[in-house]
């Protein structure tokens, strides 16, 4: 690490363990340095975009939890999860990188303090593309969300909690089908107008009905939405948001960000975004940087199979070699890893005539 670094770190001491633990807990968790680290990562995800323009940007928001096992501040029981813990909120866009999150306690409801965690991003890409879509679980379904996704002109696709009014609008769906029931799904859709109560207009809603083999009730869900598009392409659309969640469980498994042991909230949250910026180096690598045979990866495979593996260092006069172990990733690959890694860099500004 100390000769990817260069310069002073080749030859240098590093910080001791006690040093580095001050750093983070008491440098880095103040309220201006928390506030620029939580930043960071739209920071580099806009320099990312420099160099991948996207056309539009899709927002996934979710929540998660972060068990605890000690006395850690604002640590608290949550009956949902059926344990002590940190209840994190995280929006994604959809190249997996992670814009922004924030830690709370571990008591709160799922959308609490969304505004504080979508709006920075929403305002990040205000001026920067065309189009803005945003999907969400039921827990993000409320009249707030909604009136601020329509006001910045945001095509959003909402899970819906089931109701009576909304189970009788679709009534004639919810009746077992006459004949043999197939060995396929069947699935139906339904598309009208509802205005719950406390909606200050009404709004558009779809249903999704499906009989699966064996079953005796179908499975039923609702979408709010202001998107235009077909019943089927809606659902379509709001069914991807399940890489949220995949991209969840690989921070947890690969870069174990549930690894928050320090005894004050601050330090704690300090540790969350630190391992969000590692997160998003990987997805970084991950997405720019590897070639194809390697593209569907997981962080855990790239960690595992790319950057922890064995490897000796051979320091001559003028130069370093690192002999690296051809244990998955051959000697070939490597190297198409590093050209696209170097492509990366700015181009140098052409000599002058």
């Amino acid at each position: 690490m100390r000769w990817v670094v260069g310069g002073k770190a080749a030859q240098g001491c590093a910080a001791s363990p006690s040093q580095m633990g001050r750093f983070e807990t008491q440098w880095l968790a103040t309220k201006v340095n928390l506030s620029s680290l939580t930043d960071l990562s739209g920071h580099w995800i806009d320099l990312v975009h420099s160099r991948r323009p996207p056309r539009g940007i899709v927002l996934d928001m979710d929540s998660s939890v972060s068990p605890t096992h000690g006395e850690q501040e604002n640590s608290v029981w949550n009956g949902h999860y059926d344990c002590t813990c940190y209840h994190p909120l995280f929006v994604f866009n959809q190249f997996g990188d992670l814009e922004h999150c924030s830690l709370r306690r571990g008591n709160v409801h799922s959308a609490d303090g969304w505004d504080s965690v979508l709006k920075p991003v929403v305002a990040r890409y205000k001026c920067g593309v065309s189009r803005i879509y945003f999907r969400a679980d039921a827990a993000f379904a409320m009249p707030g969300v909604y009136e601020f996704l329509e006001a910045e002109r945001i095509k959003y696709a909402i899970r819906l909690p089931a109701n009576q009014i909304l189970q009788a609008r679709i009534g004639y769906l919810l009746k077992r089908p006459v004949g043999r029931p197939p060995n396929e799904v069947r699935r139906f859709h339904a598309n009208f107008t509802y205005q719950a109560g406390s909606w200050t207009k009404p709004r558009r809603v779809i249903a999704k009905v499906e009989w699966h083999p064996g079953e005796l009730y179908p499975r039923v869900g609702f979408i709010v939405t202001n998107m235009s598009r077909p019943a089927e392409r809606v659902v379509a659309f709001y069914n991807k948001r399940g890489t949220c969640e995949q991209w969840i469980k690989e921070g947890k498994g690969a870069i174990k960000w549930t690894r928050l042991s320090c005894r004050t909230f601050a330090a704690n949250a300090v540790r969350l975004q630190l391992h969000v910026l590692a997160y998003n180096l990987g997805n970084f690598l991950r997405t720019l940087a590897t070639p194809e045979p390697i593209k569907d990866w997981s962080l855990t495979s790239l960690k595992d199979k790319l950057i922890k593996i064995g490897a000796k260092v051979v320091s001559h006069g003028r130069y370093v070699a690192f002999q690296m172990a051809e244990v998955a990733i051959p000697r070939q690959m490597f190297e198409d890893i590093l050209r696209l890694i170097a492509e990366l860099r700015p181009q140098p500004p052409p000599a002058p005539a």
